[in-house]
């Protein structure tokens, strides 16, 4: 009887451990992961760009866009419009001209990280997140988002504010060779809020599904057709004006990040 109360004994603490590790692992995962229903298993993520990165700026992100100072819109981009602190990144804009472009209305910030995000038939799964406090005021253009590192398209933004509280979320070109463009209603931009996107492989096809998810709770999923081995930039950027509208506002505009990671997984 002491030996089969024994085996009991250790059966009963094998199994609990089991549990606890399994609570462990659950904790740790994405919550957009957590909140999908009917999902059996875990992805095994690997963290690519930690989110504390802003607290070892020079180390994880880029000045500027990767091509230059100016995109689609009417401000300059400066390296002094961009600040950190306790962990959050904060990007200003503010009137200003420039003599050498007569567009140019604003001054103020854009960055992208070192790490690129490639979907591949090795990382078929990627998960790509931050928290972030937008304005969206006519005038007033913020985005997170991927561009084709090597050539445009691909393009992927998780997060497009042009001028009122509507978040776009946008995928060029779809599986039509068009823009997929879905746009939800944010109550209070300016509060934290996080915008997530999956980008997952279907199937042996060179085309991706791109999950985008606001708060934990799935908006919209469109397809990125040749989205496969195609690198990737990941943009934050405060742009003015163009699309978001004309005249912008005459004082300072603020845009905050934070939690911002790169993720990727082996299995789908």
């Amino acid at each position: 009887m002491k030996k089969l109360n024994l085996i009991v004994i250790v059966f009963l603490s094998v199994m609990m451990g089991a549990s606890c590790k399994k609570g462990v692992a659950d904790a740790n995962s994405a919550p957009e992961q957590q909140a999908r229903p009917g999902a059996t298993e875990e992805a095994t993520w690997v963290t690519l760009l930690p989110t504390t990165s802003f607290n070892s700026y020079s180390t994880y992100w880029n000045n500027l866009y990767p091509w230059g100072s100016d995109h689609n819109g009417s401000a300059r981009m400066r390296t002094q419009n961009i600040a950190t602190s306790g962990g959050v990144l904060t990007m200003t804009a503010y009137p200003g001209t420039v003599s050498d472009k007569a567009s140019i209305h604003y001054f103020s910030g854009t960055c992208y990280a070192k790490q690129q995000v490639t979907v591949s038939a090795s990382w078929p799964k990627w998960r790509v997140s931050g928290e972030f406090q937008c304005p969206s005021v006519k005038g007033t253009w913020p985005a997170f988002w991927l561009n084709g590192a090597n050539q445009w398209p691909p393009e992927s933004d998780i997060m497009e504010f042009k001028g009122s509280a509507t978040c776009w979320t946008n995928t060029y070109k779809n599986e039509n060779g068009q823009w997929s463009s879905v746009g939800t209603s944010i109550s209070g931009p300016a509060n934290w809020h996080t915008y997530t996107a999956y980008l997952i492989r279907i199937g042996t096809t060179n085309n991706v599904s791109i999950e985008y998810w606001i708060d934990g709770t799935k908006v919209s999923t469109q397809t990125g057709q040749n989205f496969l081995n195609e690198p990737l930039n990941l943009i934050i950027d405060l742009q003015m004006e163009g699309s978001s509208g004309t005249p912008g506002p005459t004082g300072n505009t603020v845009m905050s990040a934070r939690n911002v990671t790169i993720q990727r997984s082996a299995t789908l």
